[in-house]
Formats: C-alpha cells, structure tokens, sequence
C-alpha cells in the first residue's frame, strides 16, 4: 500500500530487471527506513509480464511463527491445500508447473524458515523465481544480493540551481506539502533542506518524519533541533553505527513530540501485527484509566497527523498501521512497564474474540462476504490473538526473541545489530520461556473453535488444523472449548485424506460433549461423522446418517448453517444414488431456510445439490441454471473447494448437452482449480467417476486435438477467469448487458480489467501495479459502468474473449 510518494529508483530498478532476468533468487537488503519493501513493489510490477502465474506477495511483517511461513506462502499463492503432506511439501507441490514470481517481504525475523522456503521452492521447481527484501541475507547458495542505499543527497555547498533537486529533496518537499498545502521547495530552500536530508543520511523514512514537523517549524529550526537528538543519542552509545543513530533520532524525536496519551496509544497498538480499524485501537488501548474509549479516536488522528500510523482502507471503511520500524519502537516502550505489553495483548485477543463470535453468530446471514473480508483483513491480529497462550515453538521450544503472544523482545537500544530499529530477528535470546498461563490456552481454544465457519468455508483448513492441533496439545481438560475444537478438527482433517483420523476427533467431540450435557455439539460432530462416510464412498451409511440428522432438526445452540448442511449432505447423498426427486424435496426444504435468512455459502451448495439433481433427470437446462447460480454464490466468499466441485458439474452439464468444446473448456478450469485444492479430488470415487466420463465423452465427441485445445485454453484462464467464463451468457441467449463495439478502456483500465481476468482481488491489483487499493477499486467500478457489466466474473470473461 503507497502512503507517500515514490521517489527515483531508476538505477536500483533497472538493476533489479536485469538480476531477476538471470537469477532465480534476489534479495533486497538495507537498514530499516530504506525503503526495501517500496522498491520490491515496483520491481515486481515492473517485471510482472515475464510471469504468466502472477506475481504474489507474501507479507510477513506481522507474521511471528516460522511454521506458518509456508502456509502464508500458500494463501499469497491462492492455494487451498486440504492434503495430509507437509505444508512446505505441499505448496512445492502445487507450483511445481508454476510460472510465477513470489515476493517474500520482511524475512529479517523469520531467516531459518524463509530460507527453507525458498531453498524448496527454488529445488523443487524450475520457473518460480523469488524476490525477498530482508535486513540480512538469507544465506543461500542461489542468493543474488541488490543493496537498497539511502537516497542520494547532493552537496549543501554546491550548485544547486539545477531544474532537478534530486530524489531526496524531492521526497522532503511532497512530505512537507502534505502537512503545509502550497509548501514549495525554492532555490533558496535547498541548502538547508540538503543539509536536513544530509543529516538524515538520505533515509525516506527519516527524511518523512522530518517533513511532518513542517507544520510547525522551519527547515532551519528543524535541523538544530534534530542535531541536538543526534547528539544525545550519539553521547550515549558510541557503538551504534552513525545511519542507525540517525534512524533512532528521527523517531525518539517523532516520540518525544507526541503527547503522553499519544505515547501510550502507540505503544500499545504496536502489538497489532497487521493493519487494524478504529474499534480494534479502542479495545486494545483503552483501560479506563491513562487512555478512555473516547479518547482514542482523536489520538489516532494525531498519530496519523505525525505520519506515526498510517491511513488505509479497509472492507468496513478507514483501517490503521504501524510501520513496521515504529512498530517494533512501539513494542520497546511498551515493555519498560512491566506487563504492559501481555496486558495489551489479552484486550486484542479478547476483542478478537468477541469479533469472531459475532461474525459466527451472524455467519448464517446476510453478512458473509463482508465477515470474509474482515476476518481476512484481521488475519495476523487473529494469529496475534491465537499465539497468546500457546507455547513460542510449534515444538514447545522457545523461540528466538519472542515474548507473549509470538511478538520480538526489544533489545538494549544501546546494542542494536545492523539494520536500524530492533526487529524479531535482531534479538536476542530473551527470557526462558514460561508455560502459557492456562486462562490464555483455554482462550486460544475458543477462538481457534469459534473460527470454524473461517477454516472451513474460506479456504484456510490447513492454519486451522494447526492452530487447532496446538491448542488441543496444550488443554486437554474436558471442557465445551475442548469439545468444539475435537470436531472442527475433524472437520477439517476429515474431508480429504486423514479421514481415519477426522473419524476419530469426530467421535471424541461427540462422546465428551454428551458427557457435558452438550447436545448441540454433539449434532455438530455427528455432521463431521456424516461427512467421513460420504467421502469414504459409504454412501448407503451416509444416507441413513444424514437422514436421522435431518428428521432429528434443529437443537438450541446448534448452528443453522451445520442444520442447512445437513441437508445438503443428504441431498449429495440421494443424488449420487439416482434419488433425484428426493434430492430436490430435500434441497427446496433447505432453499427455503437460506432465503429466509439472507444466507448464502450453504445456498451455494443447495443450487449445486440442485444442478446434481436435475442433472440425474437428465435435464440440462435447469441444471446449468442451477449451478451457475451456485457458482456465482461460491464467487461471493472465494470458496474455492466449492467452486471446484462445481466447475465439475458445469462441464458434466456441458457434456450431457452437447455443448463439448464448452465442456473440455470448463474441464480444464475446474482440474485447475482442483489443482489447488487436491488434484485427486479426495480420492472420491463419485467425483472421480463423474469426471472421467465428462473427459470421455467431450474427447469422443470433439477428437483429441480438439479436445486438448479447448480443455488447455480453461487451463489458462485461471480460476477467476474459468468462472467468468461459466457464468457469462450463451450465444444463443440475448446479448443484454454485453458491452457495445465502440466502448475503450484507458490503458490503466485495460491493465486492470487483465488483473481481473487473472482472478486478482482489488489489494492484489493494487500491489501488482503499485497503487492505493481506493484507487484499484475505482478503476474496477468504472471498467464495470463502461462495459454495462455487474460483476466481475462478467470483466473475466470479455477479456477472455478478445484474447
């Protein structure tokens, strides 16, 4: 995300094209401040063409577990791997015919585990190449360094009269006319503002925290007072190196600025990892005491004013984030109060909680696709939150430099190792780790349970295993939290490979949740239950199970969408059967519950259990009408497993009316959306089987070169794309809505309704070309009024379409 302008980096870019053109691993290093993470961006954009797969960023900044390295890796991918195989084994399995470039940002504190990754990515593929920016060098034989320096400043006492100032006078006099409208920088200006900016040694950050102060002094008096900081700071350690003491002048002077409440504030958000909203600051920083709810807002609007947060939007409006320099200062004030900082990070978790269960309690609703973005853009706040009180180490061995909740221990100021501002990785050893209190596992436990509807509908069952199994380990007390976590560990081992052990944590919740006198988790687990055997092909089991399920109805307590999925179960299971008359009574019994609540992810599957039906009756038009709704729904939430399976249908659906050129086109989409998920679609014979007869009849029917054209093309188009291209009309059907001959996109808009077709959500287009997602949004919704479309699936395809 920009939040200040990008100053000339044409040497460092065009170093960059060429190194990444020859070597399969680049690294961008420097201090903190330098500007790393800016230049990535726009190499990456620079270079995006070259990468047929994409160009995908994985932010670890806010990431503190070297065991999710992978897994964030995977979701930067768009990889929803439910498969029993390591996650680093896995996602090398999945980009293995991958043409992409991964930017991997922030490795400093995570070096071992980026490392592995890389090393595995770079060993097990041959056209995925990695861009990483770190402090330090991952240490790798295939590494290729490219030094971020600070930005050149040109001398005070020369000639300066040139029409060019020069990138860092340029940055200073954009920064100071975002805090001083009308500020412009005048031949009279630039020695003192050279000298400021050479006092500052050319860092962006540094020279950015200068500028705000424009507001209220002047160049002059800004370069006195920060030579007092400096020599304060020099004074007091002689070891620090001169460009780290600049650093930490530049924010001991922005801290020292900021009002006591304005301390206290930013200290305590520093335990955020991620970005977070205005509600988010409230919870975490109010006590009711030094800093009241109501205080909070106009302190954030003074740390935003200092360029102290940063302003972003968010799915529900403005959202918030530290740098991650100030972040890191942020965390070392925080610790000089003892508790402080586990004081803060229990009123995060807590509200993270309470935002949790209130996206449950709303997810069988109208809400979904809003929970989803919330809850994604809360990603590292909820591993923050799910760290607390569980051991530092996936292995219970402490980990370097962690103190509660995962986040670093600041070190000595007095000792910083190269790279400005303490990082996790340039800590040290830290205390002995303490076992985690138990108030703070069995809280852990209930968020990690709470997010069940997450895990499962949102394509992210590999992190909540893992958070999950963790959680169990270290709370094995019969409790409800325990009872919940058994099945939705289930439910996520259960469905594709380990079903033997999905059974097992299945049957546990269930019998533990009845000695509690739990019935509605006891219902929940005999779903999981239900689930193993329609996936072990047990369908005659799966039937009477569903079956009792659905005649048994709802319980106090139980979730509606696990009632509504009940249904579709036994619907699956009928239709798989040849009951499709049955089928259709079932799916309309539960249509009804999902409309009367505005409910769409469990509808989805009612349309697909509906398409499967219809297609049993052999009529193809109600169902492709079917699931092309379940399609459009499954879009909504980006639930890729579901939008697999129906992508499957589709193409049967195709196939059994004729159209085959269009089936071996949706074929080759959904094998590549499966690609993603498990190419052997959970080893179920039902799917299997239908699939290879689509295969069989298309191939018959078209021949097999013809055959292999189409089926490649929706290989090619993407997930995204594959969709557009289900749901946009047949040429048989009227053109309504379709864009006129004489309607042109500007050539930003092309470029973006391209991003779209490639299946990219508006923040990926906004890091792939390096704007503000507010702006990424606004060319989507023009491209959208220019073609007369309503979604973007409908982009999706036209762009197919001209290609």
């Amino acid at each position: 995300m920009e939040t200040t302008s990008f100053v000339d980096r044409r040497a460092e870019l065009a170093e960059g094209r060429e190194l990444l053109a020859r070597a399969r691993l680049v690294t961008l290093t420097g201090p903190g401040g330098v500007g790393k993470t800016r230049l990535a961006g726009h190499l990456a954009a620079r270079v995006a063409r070259a990468f047929p797969d994409g160009v995908h960023v994985v932010h670890l900044s806010g990431l503190h577990d070297p065991e999710l390295v992978p897994v964030a890796a995977a979701g930067a991918l768009g990889l929803h791997d439910h498969s029993a195989q390591p996650p680093l084994d896995a996602l090398v399995t999945r980009a293995r015919d991958r043409r992409l470039l991964l930017v991997v940002d922030n490795c400093e504190h995570l070096l071992d585990a980026c490392a592995r990754l890389v090393a595995a990515l770079l060993h097990g593929t041959t056209c995925v190449r990695v861009l990483a920016t770190s402090r330090h060098r991952l240490g790798l034989t295939e590494e290729h360094l490219l030094e971020v320096r600070p930005l050149p400043v040109p001398d005070p006492d020369g000639d300066l009269s040139g029409a060019a100032p020069g990138p860092a006078l340029t940055l200073f006099a954009d920064r100071a006319a975002a805090v001083v409208p009308g500020f412009r920088l005048t031949p009279a200006d630039r020695p003192a503002v050279a000298r400021l900016c050479r006092r500052l040694d050319g860092l962006p950050l540094a020279i950015e925290l200068a500028a705000v102060r424009m507001r209220v002094l002047s160049v002059e008096q800004l370069l006195a007072r920060l030579d007092d900081r400096y020599r304060l700071l020099s004074a007091g350690s002689s070891a620090v190196l001169p460009r780290h003491q600049t650093l930490r002048a530049a924010v001991d002077w922005s801290h020292d600025l900021c009002t006591g409440r304005e301390r206290s504030v930013w200290a305590r958000l520093s335990v955020a990892a991620g970005s977070f909203d205005l509600e988010t600051a409230e919870a975490v920083c109010a006590d009711g005491e030094r800093v009241r709810p109501q205080d909070v807002l106009e302190t954030v609007a003074g740390l935003v004013d200092k360029s102290v947060l940063c302003r972003e939007p968010g799915p529900d409006g403005v959202r918030y984030r530290l740098l991650d320099t100030l972040r890191h200062y942020g965390l070392e004030r925080l610790r000089e109060v003892p508790g402080e900082e586990l004081a803060a990070c229990r009123r995060l978790r807590d509200w993270m909680q309470q935002r949790a269960a209130a996206c449950e309690r709303a997810w069988f609703g109208p809400g979904q696709r809003g929970i989803v973005a919330r809850l994604r853009a809360d990603q590292d706040n909820l591993r923050t939150a799910l760290a607390l009180g569980l051991p530092p180490g996936a292995d219970g061995v402490p980990v370097r430099g962690e103190g509660a909740g995962g986040l670093p221990i600041a070190p000595d100021a007095s000792a910083w190792p190269a790279g400005s501002l303490p990082g996790p990785g340039d800590a040290g050893a830290g205390p002995a780790a303490v076992p985690p209190d138990p108030a703070d596992a069995l809280a852990t436990l209930r968020l990690a349970g709470t997010l069940w509807f997450y895990w499962h509908a949102c394509g992210a069952p590999r992190e909540g295993r893992y958070w999950l199994d963790r959680a169990l380990d270290v709370c094995p007390e019969p409790t409800a939290e325990r009872a919940r976590a058994l099945w939705v560990a289930g439910l996520l081992a259960g469905c594709p490979e380990d079903l033997t052990r999905g059974r097992r944590l299945a049957e546990e919740s269930r019998a533990l949740a009845r000695r509690l006198g739990l019935e509605a988790e006891a219902a929940h687990a005999e779903y999981v239950l239900g689930v193993v055997l329609l996936f072990s092909d047990d369908l005659r089991a799966a039937l009477a199970h569903f079956r009792a399920g659905v005649e048994r109805g709802p319980l106090p307590g139980r979730h509606l969408s696990l009632v509504g999925l009940d249904h579709v179960e036994l619907a699956c299971a009928l239709g798989f059967l040849g009951e499709a008359d049955q089928a259709i009574a079932v799916c309309e019994e539960a249509r009804r519950l999902c409309e009367r609540h505005g409910e769409e992810w469990v509808l989805s599957y009612v349309h697909r259990m509906l398409a499967l039906a219809h297609t049993v009756r052999q009529d193809p038009a109600r169902a492709e009408r079917h699931a092309r709704e379940a399609l459009r729904l499954k879009l909504a939430v980006h639930d890729v497993t579901g939008m697999g399976l129906t992508l499957d249908l589709l193409a049967e659906i195709a196939a059994l009316d004729g159209t085959h050129d269009r089936a071996a086109v949706l074929l080759g989409g959904a094998d590549r959306a499966w690609a993603d998920v498990d190419r052997d679609r959970w080893g179920s014979a039902a799917l299997n089987t239908a699939r290879r007869g689509t295969e069989t009849r298309a191939r018959e029917a078209l021949g097999t070169a013809a055959y292999e054209r189409a089926y490649q093309q929706g290989a090619a188009l993407g997930l995204t794309g594959v969709a557009g291209y289900a749901l946009d009309e047949r040429p048989e059907q009227p053109a309504a809505g379709r864009p006129q001959p004489d309607v042109r996109l500007t050539r930003r808009e092309t470029q973006v309704a391209e991003l779209v077709a490639e299946g990219l959500a508006n923040q990926q287009i906004a890091d792939r070309l390096v704007i503000a997602r507010r702006t990424a949004e606004g060319h989507v919704e023009r491209i959208l009024n220019k073609l007369g479309f309503s979604n973007r699936s409908q982009i999706a395809a036209w762009i197919t379409a001209r290609r």
